[in-house]
């Protein structure tokens, strides 16, 4: 869909080879599904693929010469991916294996979508709730209902509905894309449409035409408006040592912002409230951590809207060496803030 809104193909291919050099090409063309023409793309493997553990792709992806925000998109993605064989089949993240997801075609679906949304400079992305078949596929692991037992678990919390449609409509890799990707799921949002690209699958369905579409264009007003989710729990019997260590697993499992609140509790016990705002499709690993790693016994969650200004992070050359930017489109006009950490890199390196 995203070669079909423009991306070019070359492009594409020349920055992918610089994680998986010489192993691929990609066959590009025009294609009709019920009358609507889009892009079929397929990934022709130049050589003998191979099985990769998780730990192998980070190492490939983490030494690549590619743009930060491209790296760190797609190991975010692969982490999802990772996250979820480990818990359906019960061994350490580091050791899943892959099969098929591993392979040069799905680094090449991860990476490429990463690139893609860089190159056409997408600020969010928002989905529609996520249509799911039915029936058996085949895979490495044998016969498997659908949808698949990853394909699942990666889009828990996402709104789902399902069809009659005997196929597999969402693998695990797009499952892992798309939850990665997606800022919020439901109806689309105000916005004046600029341009439309369509993905054609390679399934003929019955009753729909099997295509992704992708509508690229502009928020009509400045302040973008979407909906989280908030997750609290209140604690008053926990070593306070515990916290530190509980914020850094919660973002790591998605957290968009945690807040250590202090409160007064019942027979008068200073206490803090556990807040954590997080995307839909985290909500369920953020629960399962409060409940896990503290002594809440329980927590309360709830659907918030907010309004923000646009953001984006790009990377920009300073004397003192690459530093990522926050570009916020405030009312007043474009203002960047440097992150933090570079900040902190940087000043460490300089004294």
């Amino acid at each position: 869909a995203c070669l079909d809104l423009g991306v070019p193909k070359a492009w594409l291919e020349d920055n992918i080879g610089r994680v998986v050099p010489g192993g691929f090409r990609l066959e590009v063309r025009d294609c009709q599904r019920m009358g609507i023409s889009g892009s079929r793309v397929q990934v022709i493997v130049e050589k003998d693929d191979e099985a990769r553990n998780y730990k192998q792709i980070k190492k490939l992806i983490k030494e690549c010469d590619l743009p930060r925000q491209v790296k760190d998109l797609s190991l975010k993605v692969f982490s999802r991916l990772a996250q979820a064989e480990a818990a359906i089949h019960g061994c350490a993240v580091e050791e899943v294996h892959f099969h098929e997801i591993g392979g040069i075609d799905a680094i090449v679906d991860i990476i490429g979508s990463a690139l893609a949304l860089e190159w056409l400079k997408v600020e969010e992305v928002v989905a529609s709730e996520i249509p799911l078949g039915k029936g058996f596929v085949t895979c490495a692991h044998g016969v498997l209902p659908v949808p698949a037992p990853a394909t699942i678990e990666l889009l828990r919390g996402v709104p789902l509905h399902g069809t009659q449609i005997e196929s597999e409509l969402v693998t695990p890799t797009g499952a892992a894309i798309v939850s990665s990707l997606a800022k919020g799921f439901g109806p689309m949002p105000r916005m004046k449409v600029d341009k439309v690209g369509y993905g054609v699958g390679g399934t003929e369905l019955e009753d729909r035409p099997n295509l992704l579409r992708i509508m690229v264009g502009k928020r009509e007003a400045i302040f973008y408006e979407d909906e989280i989710e908030i997750v609290e729990t209140n604690i008053d019997d926990m070593n306070p040592e515990i916290f530190g260590f509980l914020m850094e697993r919660l973002f790591e499992d998605g957290a968009l912002d945690v807040a250590w609140i202090p409160v007064y509790m019942k027979k008068n016990r200073p206490g803090v409230m556990v807040q954590v705002l997080c995307e839909t499709a985290s909500r369920e690993r953020i629960v399962e951590r409060i409940l896990s790693e503290t002594t809440a016994t329980g927590v309360r969650f709830h659907r918030a809207e907010r309004k923000k200004l646009g953001r984006r992070t790009e990377t920009v050359r300073t004397s003192l060496g690459e530093v990522r930017i926050k570009a916020i489109s405030a009312p007043e006009g474009r203002v960047a803030v440097p992150e933090y950490e570079d900040c902190r890199r940087i000043a460490r390196d300089k004294q």
